[in-house]
């Protein structure tokens, strides 16, 4: 993964949604640093490594969405209307959303095949969104949902290891990406804030354990670092989906894409909660 991406979009004048807002990074130690998912504490996860808010600039991404690639800044915003009602009803994901997101993706990325493997709401309410794992709250700490290691062993679980070794022999890829939807619109509390990929260094990415109560999962954490920019979608609607990528077998472009919750400066406690879900899927491209 090169140090950093020359053809990063980069902004030369304040728009004015542009927001100066504390970001939680992790702190760099000298031992690998783990947690304990909410899956494992049957609440909010319990953190055993440091962590410190640093403020940074969150530009508005309305202002250059018609500039984003999923190869350069590892994310993409998409208008993107769903004709599920109600996005807590799980039979509804499985029956209806899921092949709507398949959809999308494979229109967007012109993919072979889709697979999605998980889907994760979050809520900023005290109690966070029920979820069978464990109360789900916004994610403030900043990180990657997957690691050089962690990618491409989920893949192979996802879509089996034979089939993973077969396109990669090929000549194809396989992605990661997330689809990321307020549940209900305008997003006032906890947005959403994405480092575009290219300006993060690869000394930033921290990778990190999270435990759970089979296993062992490892995600990457992300360090503070000077040259990173930063994004955010304001007021961002329940027709409006963030693709994030999180992992790519491809290593010459973005790969990993940093991404956390954050409070607004200006934000009103009075707002109505942040609700929002998040589709996880491998999205394969044949050779």
């Amino acid at each position: 993964m090169p140090e950093r991406n020359p053809s990063s979009v980069t902004s030369g004048t304040a728009a004015p949604n542009d927001v100066r807002s504390a970001l939680t990074f992790i702190v760099p130690q000298d031992t690998k640093p783990y947690f304990d998912s909410s899956a494992l504490t049957g609440g909010l996860p319990k953190v055993y490594f440091e962590t410190e808010a640093r403020v940074v600039n969150v530009r508005d991404m309305r202002q250059i969405a018609d500039q984003l690639s999923l190869d350069r800044q590892g994310f993409l915003l998409v208008a993107h209307e769903t004709a599920v009602d109600d996005l807590y009803d799980d039979a509804a994901l499985a029956a209806e959303y899921n092949r709507e997101v398949e959809a999308l993706i494979k229109r967007v990325t012109g993919a072979d095949r889709v697979a999605v493997f998980d889907h994760t709401r979050r809520s900023d309410e005290a109690a966070g969104a029920a979820k069978p794992d464990g109360a789900r709250p916004p994610a403030d700490r900043v990180h990657v949902d997957y690691t050089v290691t962690s990618g491409p062993k989920r893949a192979a679980d996802v879509l089996g290891q034979d089939e993973v070794d077969r396109v990669l022999a090929a000549g194809g890829r396989i992605m990661q990406i997330n689809v990321w939807r307020p549940i209900r619109g305008p997003v006032r509390r906890s947005p959403l804030a994405l480092a575009d990929a290219g300006s993060v260094r690869p000394s930033e990415l921290i990778a990190t354990d999270q435990r759970f109560p089979d296993r062992v999962g490892e995600i990457y954490q992300l360090a503070h670092g000077e040259g990173q920019r930063w994004y955010w979608v304001p007021e961002m609607e329940r027709g409006e989906v963030l693709l994030i990528k999180g992992w790519d077998s491809l290593d010459r472009c973005a790969r990993f894409t940093p991404h956390g919750a954050f409070q607004l400066a200006s934000q009103d406690p009075g707002a109505p909660a942040r609700e929002s879900i998040e589709i996880r899927t491998y999205v394969v491209f044949e050779g």
